[in-house]
């Protein structure tokens, strides 16, 4: 099977798992971080299909968002099988998509893995990454923000995860467009503080 048959049926496999997700991690997330892989991965000569293929694939198995990881990432590598993704390929999907995670705090050890972490990362930043994290917060009942009660709201995620984001990018294409929304969330933040 060529390649963007193959990408076309993870897309279909993705949408099918990830279609209705409240928390932010949803079929358009996955699309946005595969298509941003996709592009930085233009820029640094990476492999096209493996950072495109991890891109769409990095949340299967997260253990936030599934109750049997470690069967659904088995799931996984049967499709990648039945839609003839060689073994070598699947083991460099399965590298590359390893050590995305924030909360892991790993760094991934091959180009494209960086490239999908820089894509994921930038997914939580800007107005996009605005919008999950409120996503998110509701999905698991915190609060939006609190005068006193401050450690599991919305907000304070900025301070624990999202504006230290910027400086953990890997790739001179991501930064810059890291740097953007980031500015962005800090007017944000300015603007809230201001309204609340």
């Amino acid at each position: 099977m060529e390649k963007e048959k193959q990408l076309q049926a993870i897309q279909v496999y993705v949408k099918e798992i990830f279609h209705d997700d409240a928390t932010g991690h949803d079929y358009f997330h996955m699309k946005r971080v595969a298509e941003m892989a996709k592009t930085i991965a233009k820029q640094e000569n990476a492999d096209l299909f493996v950072a495109e293929a991890a891109g769409w694939l990095h949340d299967i198995g997260d253990h936030k968002l599934f109750d049997n990881p470690t069967k659904v990432i088995n799931d996984l590598y049967s499709f990648l099988e039945s839609i003839q993704v060689s073994s070598d390929e699947i083991e460099k999907v399965r590298i590359a998509a390893r050590d995305v995670s924030f909360s892991k705090g790993k760094t991934p050890t091959t180009i494209e893995g960086k490239i999908v972490q820089d894509a994921d990362r930038l997914d939580a930043i800007g107005a996009i990454g605005i919008a999950r994290t409120f996503a998110y917060g509701g999905a698991k009942g915190q609060l939006i923000f609190h005068d006193s009660k401050q450690e599991s709201t919305s907000i304070r995620h900025f301070y624990d995860k999202l504006l230290k984001l910027k400086d953990l990018i890997h790739t001179a294409t991501a930064k810059q467009i890291a740097n953007e929304r980031h500015s962005f969330m800090e007017t944000f933040l300015e603007q809230f503080y201001e309204e609340w």
